[in-house]
């Protein structure tokens, strides 16, 4: 298995220094660590599913996909993963997306590992960094008083509008905690969260919003 994470890792490191710092190769490797972490405490989950998931969850992610970029699916070609183990990565991965609150269903045990191991790290002190990095790339607003966040939204909704960065927060990073789903990543969450809350308590008082 470590020569295949190994031929994976060598692939995507240039994939990924290609994003921007929110969603660079650093936010990969946390990730990583947050699925061991809670993979560790449900002995079931196939370690190594959950490890090259975690490596490759981003390569897709269509904020970053272009037409002439490698898949998921072609990197595990290239690197030896047999047919069965690739299916069960891009199954897990698809687990990931939270696409405005239209989730996908989870089907395995490594798909809620690495689902909730993503969202811890949108989450907390690195959730807030991570918000503005990637507000900053895309030219959004910092906060916008005016703004309401939105609710129900379609994933093309959710994607095609430029909130403020502070909004994003009301549009997703508050939803997650709730939305954990292995009892480790429900914990993790707990005290992440309400370090957001605290910021933004903090932000209006500065700003005053």
């Amino acid at each position: 298995m470590e020569k295949f994470i190994e031929r994976c890792t060598e692939q995507v490191i240039g994939i990924y220094e290609q994003f921007d710092a929110s969603h660079d190769f650093d936010h990969i490797l946390r990730v990583m660590r947050n699925a061991e972490m809670i993979a560790r405490t449900l002995p079931e989950a196939d370690m190594a599913i959950v490890r090259l998931a975690a490596l490759l969850h981003d390569v897709d992610d269509p904020k970053y996909k272009t037409e002439s970029g490698v898949s998921v699916k072609e990197l595990l070609h290239s690197s030896g993963v047999d047919a069965d183990m690739t299916k069960r990565i891009l199954e897990t991965i698809k687990s990931v997306s939270f696409n405005g609150g239209n989730e996908e269903e989870i089907v395995s045990i490594e798909g809620a590992i690495l689902r909730d191991a993503d969202r811890l790290d949108a989450i907390g002190a690195i959730g807030i960094a991570r918000t503005f990095a990637f507000g900053g790339a895309r030219g959004r607003k910092l906060y916008d008083a005016n703004e309401i966040a939105r609710t129900n939204m379609s994933e093309s909704e959710y994607r095609s509008k430029n909130t403020s960065s502070v909004t994003h927060f009301y549009e997703k990073l508050l939803l997650l905690k709730d939305l954990m789903v292995t009892e480790e990543g429900k914990r993790l969450a707990d005290e992440r969260h309400k370090f957001m809350l605290g910021f933004l308590e903090q932000l209006k008082r500065e700003v005053g919003i």
